[in-house]
C-alpha cells in the first residue's frame, strides 16, 4: 500500500498522514521513546486519550494517537468505514511514521481495528496489544452466538436515535457509560467530542462494529495481548466480549476492573495508566 506523509509546513501546525485513497488523518505525537499508538472508541477522536498520553509520555514513551477518518480533524470522505479500510488507515500511520516495537492500545471499536490490522498487515511493527472494553469477537446474536445482542436493537438505535436525535441519545445513555463520581464537566467533554463526529462516520462505523465477526481472527494473534474490561460495562458486556476475546487470543491476559463501566479511560485513569505502563514495560 502506498502512503505519503503530510507534515505541517511550520512548527505548531497540525500534522497529517495521507492514506492511499486520499484521506488526511490528523495525528498527535507526544514524547520520545518506545512508541505507544492509541486507537479510539466508536465516535471519539484522538483527544479522548489525553489522560493516558499525558501520563505515559511523562514516563518516557512516545505516544501517538490519530483521528479515525470522519472524526476530529481528519478528512470526512463519506466512505471507507469498514474494518478493512480502517485497518489500512492504521497501517498508514505506522508506516509513514516508521514506528516499530509498537504497543497498540484500542478502546471499544479500536480493538477490532487492531485485530484486523494484525491479520491483514502482520505484526512486524507490533510488540504487544492492549484491548480495552473491546467489542470483539461478535456483538450480535446468531445461531452459533446465542448470547449475543439481537440485531434489531442496533437497527432501532440507528433508525430512531442516531439518525433522529443523537444528542438526546448521548445524554440519556451517559449514566451507565461512566460512574456517579465522574464530573459533569468530564461528561460534557466526552459527549462534545462525539457530537463533533461526522454523521456518516457514526452511522457506517456503527454498522461495522455491530456486524463484524472476529472469531476466526483472534486465534491468529501472536503478539502478547492484554485485555482490560469492566464488570459493569453495559455497552460491551464482559461475558460476551472481553472474556471471550481473552479466551480466543492465545495466552492473552484478562484484567477485570470491578465496578468499571465502558468509559474506563476516564473513570479509572490512574489504574489504567499504571496497567498500560507496566504492560508496555513487559511487567505484566
Amino acid at each position: 500500500m502506498s502512503t505519503t506523509s503530510l507534515h505541517a509546513a511550520r512548527a505548531g501546525e497540525p500534522s497529517f498522514v495521507r492514506t492511499a485513497d486520499g484521506v488526511n488523518l490528523f495525528y498527535r505525537d507526544w514524547g520520545q521513546g518506545e512508541p505507544i499508538v492509541f486507537v479510539a472508541s466508536w465516535s471519539l477522536p484522538s483527544d479522548s486519550w489525553n489522560y493516558q498520553m499525558l501520563a505515559l509520555s511523562e514516563q518516557g514513551f512516545r505516544c501517538v494517537a490519530f483521528d479515525r477518518r470522519g472524526h476530529g480533524r481528519s478528512s470526512d470522505p463519506g466512505r471507507g468505514y469498514d474494518f478493512d479500510t480502517l485497518a489500512n488507515d492504521l497501517a498508514a500511520v505506522l508506516d509513514v511514521l516508521d514506528l516499530r516495537g509498537v504497543t497498540l492500545v484500542g478502546h471499544s471499536m479500536g480493538p477490532g481495528e487492531i485485530v484486523r490490522y494484525l491479520t491483514r498487515h502482520g505484526g512486524d511493527r507490533v510488540a504487544r496489544i492492549a484491548l480495552l472494553g473491546a467489542t470483539t469477537p461478535l456483538l450480535f446474536r446468531t445461531a452459533d452466538n446465542p448470547d449475543g445482542i439481537d440485531a434489531s436493537y442496533f437497527e432501532a438505535f440507528r433508525r430512531d436515535e442516531l439518525m433522529r436525535d443523537f444528542p438526546k441519545w448521548i445524554e440519556d445513555n451517559f449514566p451507565p457509560f461512566v460512574t456517579p463520581e465522574t464530573s459533569p464537566q468530564m461528561r460534557d467533554w466526552v459527549g462534545g467530542m462525539a457530537l463533533r463526529t461526522s454523521g456518516k462516520a457514526l452511522l457506517d462505523t456503527n454498522r461495522a462494529v455491530t456486524t463484524a465477526d472476529f472469531r476466526e481472527e483472534l486465534p491468529k494473534i501472536t503478539v502478547p495481548t492484554l485485555v482490560i474490561h469492566g464488570d459493569r460495562d453495559v455497552t460491551a458486556p464482559l461475558d460476551i466480549t472481553g472474556r471471550r476475546t481473552a479466551d480466543l487470543v492465545p495466552d492473552a491476559k484478562l484484567q477485570v476492573y470491578e465496578g468499571a463501566p465502558h468509559g474506563l479511560f476516564v473513570t479509572h485513569i490512574d489504574r489504567l495508566n499504571q496497567d498500560l505502563l507496566d504492560f508496555a514495560r513487559d511487567q505484566i
